[in-house]
């Protein structure tokens, strides 16, 4: 989630709905500088006892960020705590139980977003083999109940815990239990961006199968492969799903505008502080109505904010958000980028893709959505057939767009090859999750414990 750096006070103020519009057109850019940004988290942990260590604790989380700035990262605060890094990296910040996050800086190619994931989880474990830590991916804690798990000195989370049993009953495990994998990629004009919203939507069922990897709940199996998903189905329908919406005729940035005025919000950010507005309406921000700051209008600053409160599968600000992958390991961490470049960033897999899938009906989608979490490739397709049956068919289209990118390392190679963790599970059959319930049944006995020396990095 994001982490605020600076006041709003010089934001410019919102006087019309159509500087909401714009700001979506000020994400277009030519073929030419799309780039990526790979966001991922993981879980960290003590090595002596596997406890999620706390913010203040000896060699905790503080401690953990303390370590990384010897690498040129520089500190931010809130409230007089270090709550996240910045460098040539891009950011580093914590989610609310303290999984560990790095949100990359927008990159030129694949090769470029995976030797940063190695940069930084080369710097982590460093970090943390000094401190006694661990790094676990996996899309949700296995083992912790809720009460097991710290949170993190920031104010949108104080907020953000209050409001969540109001709308969910499985918020606070989608705050505090959860771990996910995401890529950031531009568009170049509203119907690219159109496209790709549409394209991704209905495929995202495709990544979640395919990353699929929170098969476990305080140390048990769930029924699920990916629980993480299905946390999400009742986490708050307000600003959740798979917005319908975007696929009828008219969709633009006029009406995913619309949509995130009509998501609740969360705070207003002022002079450093969070101000608790969970439940109430921007519309009557911007109409100067906003009960906990009457007379005050929003600016740009809050409306970005605004946006980043809304948690569809696939998320619209200046760019587009891929959402749908649980976290998982650095060759997935690389995967993942992978599978949505080669799908979105050349048009003939774009039009491949799209010819895939345009003829799905709402009711079809949400079904697929609906199934992956349980039975993640063995879901059952719109049409018939089941989800696996298009797997490699997606993948070759990926892969052809990532052949005609033609972006080559110093070796000659391109980007296809970032594809093959992907390759490998629809070749097995088997997804992340189901491999290590294989396990849980198999050689590790019912041991739980025995999950930190098989996804740790």
């Amino acid at each position: 989630m994001s982490t605020k750096t600076a006041s709003t006070a010089k934001s410019a103020i919102i006087e019309s709905r159509d500087q909401l519009i714009a700001s979506f057109a000020r994400g277009e850019k030519p073929s030419d500088r799309w780039r990526i940004g790979t966001e991922h988290e993981k879980f960290v942990y003590a090595l002596g006892d596997h406890h999620a260590p706390s913010y203040d604790e000896a060699s905790g989380i503080r401690a953990l960020l303390g370590e990384l700035e010897q690498y040129g990262w520089a500190p931010v605060l809130e409230g007089g705590n270090v709550i996240a890094l910045t460098g040539a990296d891009g950011s580093i910040s914590l989610e609310p139980a303290g999984q560990f996050e790095l949100s990359g800086a927008p990159l030129d190619n694949l090769h470029e977003t995976c030797a940063e994931t190695g940069r930084h989880l080369a710097q982590v474990k460093a970090a943390g083999d000094t401190l006694g830590l661990g790094f676990l991916g996996l899309g949700m804690w296995p083992d912790k109940t809720r009460a097991e798990l710290p949170i993190m000195p920031k104010g949108r989370y104080a907020i953000m815990l209050r409001h969540m049993p109001r709308v969910g009953s499985l918020g606070l495990d989608m705050m505090l239990r959860t771990s996910t994998i995401q890529v950031n990629l531009d568009y170049a004009s509203e119907a690219d961006m159109v496209k790709k919203f549409r394209v991704g939507l209905a495929l995202q069922p495709l990544a979640t199968a395919l990353f699929a990897n929170s098969p476990f709940t305080e140390g048990k199996p769930n029924g699920m492969l990916s629980f993480r998903s299905h946390i999400w189905s009742d986490t708050d329908p307000a600003r959740t799903g798979m917005l319908p919406f975007v696929f009828e005729d008219g969709f633009g940035y006029e009406r995913y505008a619309d949509y995130a005025l009509d998501v609740p919000m969360y705070f207003v950010y002022r002079d450093g502080k969070y101000i608790d507005a969970a439940g109430l309406s921007f519309r009557d921000f911007l109409k100067g109505e906003l009960s906990v700051l009457p007379g005050e209008l929003p600016t740009m600053e809050d409306w970005n904010d605004h946006l980043s409160t809304a948690f569809p599968e696939v998320r619209l600000k200046t760019f587009l958000e891929m959402r749908g992958a649980d976290g998982g390991p650095w060759n997935r961490i690389c995967a993942l980028p992978a599978l949505w470049v080669g799908l979105l960033y050349d048009n003939g897999a774009l039009d491949a893709a799209w010819d895939l899938v345009k003829g799905w009906s709402l009711t079809e989608r949400q079904s697929l959505r609906d199934a992956v979490p349980e039975l993640a490739l063995d879901a059952p397709l719109p049409g018939g057939g089941r989800l696996r049956d298009i797997a490699g068919e997606v993948l070759d289209i990926a892969h052809a767009g990532l052949a005609a990118r033609g972006r080559l390392n110093g070796a000659g190679d391109n980007e296809t090859g970032f594809l093959d963790p992907l390759r490998e599970i629809v070749r097995s059959g088997k997804v992340p999750a189901q491999v290590l319930l294989d396990r849980y049944h198999g050689e590790w006995g019912g041991d739980i414990s025995r999950v930190y020396g098989e996804a740790s990095f």
